[in-house]
């Protein structure tokens, strides 16, 4: 377990200086806290059970101060990553080679962009950063493992792993950024006339069935709330995925932990919960994460998942909404394609100059899709009506 004292003393580990406590806050991602990381492992959802065995690295100096840690968990499989390489694993063992186990650098089961080599800010943190990666790699080594692959990773992490050898891998996703809109509505003015009015119509048919939609966060997520959400995500996952990777010890320990780091949107009908979305809220940024429902009613997907987290995110005044892996559908709500990236380690040589080659070509193409979809965003041009 990555030791509790470096996540609760976040703010001491820093500079005392003023600027980096508050850039500290603004930062806060509530997935590489000690309470998120410790209660997917607490409950079993990511272990050697699982097939996510934790590995994490701690820095320290010559007095045991920490100067850092990394979480990394050994694999035999490659689920729950959402950056996928099941085609390398493939490719490698008929050629004769072994690819698991591998070396995972991610916060499990969340396709989130955050920081990865956790380091204090200040003169060192480029030095320290060039250590957590050759600490990497060497554990690989004395796991016997394939490689090494980091991902959702902040530019500044992706780049110092890259001076370590470490290969460049983009992805894309879709996020929603706060024009300093005061409201829902004044949102909506910057769409063009046709999307604004698509959203429009899809809010009020997604409540007509007399669907009541609420938002809980703290001490207002019950346990019955807990429980048919659990429902929902149960549902949903075993459609999606076979098998649902949290289980309902997770919510709980959440609960108790970090409940005001939490959103629940949620529709009720008749009396009853049949829908809704989990979403985290970090110091300037809204996570979306599941969604489930155990009734199904037109555009009500996208009212929980997408323009409630953006109304949320305007009265709280926060700068962005990543609403999670994929979904192109997610642009004509006013989400618009961002890059992401990781890092990955190959140590076979031969196997490593023909990922090199394969991810120089997708880099191109996520690029070049990237600057497509931008062209087809909602918002309004200057030759639009105002």
């Amino acid at each position: 377990m990555i030791p509790k004292d470096y996540y609760r003393s976040r703010e001491a580990l820093c500079d005392a200086a003023e600027a980096d406590v508050e850039l500290e806050q603004t930062s806060y991602n509530p997935f590489i806290s000690y309470d998120f990381l410790a209660s997917l492992e607490e409950s079993g959802s990511a272990g050697s059970r699982t097939g996510w065995l934790p590995q994490h690295l701690v820095l320290e100096d010559d007095t045991g101060a920490v100067l850092g840690v990394c979480p990394a968990y050994l694999k035999s499989h490659s689920r729950g990553e959402y950056v996928f390489d099941e085609g390398w694993a493939d490719a490698y063992e008929r050629a004769g080679g072994r690819y698991y186990p591998k070396l995972q650098v991610s916060v499990p089961f969340t396709p989130a962009t955050g920081r990865r080599l956790l380091v204090r800010p200040g003169e060192q943190a480029e030095t320290a950063r060039a250590a957590l990666a050759q600490g990497l790699t060497a554990l690989a080594r004395m796991r016997k493992a394939s490689s090494v692959h980091a991902t959702f990773l902040t530019e500044q992490d992706a780049a110092a792993l890259q001076e370590e050898d470490f290969l460049p891998r983009t992805d894309q996703q879709f996020h929603w950024r706060n024009g300093g809109y005061r409201s829902f509505e004044d949102f909506l003015t910057a769409l063009a006339s046709r999307k604004r009015k698509a959203i429009k119509r899809e809010r009020r048919e997604a409540v007509e069935s007399g669907i009541e939609i609420c938002h809980l966060t703290g001490k207002d997520i019950t346990e019955e709330a807990w429980e048919a959400f659990f429902a929902f995500y149960m549902e949903t996952g075993s459609r999606k995925w076979g098998r649902p990777y949290l289980n309902r010890r997770f919510y709980t320990l959440i609960g108790e932990r970090m409940a005001d780091k939490v959103l629940l949107v949620m529709a009720k009908r008749a009396g009853r919960y049949i829908a809704g979305a989990i979403n985290f809220i970090g110091g300037d940024t809204l996570y979306g994460r599941h969604w489930g429902c155990v009734e199904q009613h037109p555009f009500l997907h996208f009212e929980v998942c997408y323009h409630q987290a953006i109304e949320f995110a305007i009265s709280r005044g926060l700068k962005t909404v990543e609403a999670g892996a994929q979904g192109e559908h997610k642009l004509a709500r006013g989400y618009l394609p961002v890059t992401t990236h990781s890092a990955h380690f190959i140590a076979d040589p031969g196997f490593r100059q023909a990922v090199a080659e394969y991810l120089k070509r997708e880099r191109a193409y996520v690029a070049e899709a990237g600057a497509e979809l931008s062209e087809l965003g909602p918002f309004r041009r200057v030759s639009d009506e105002p």
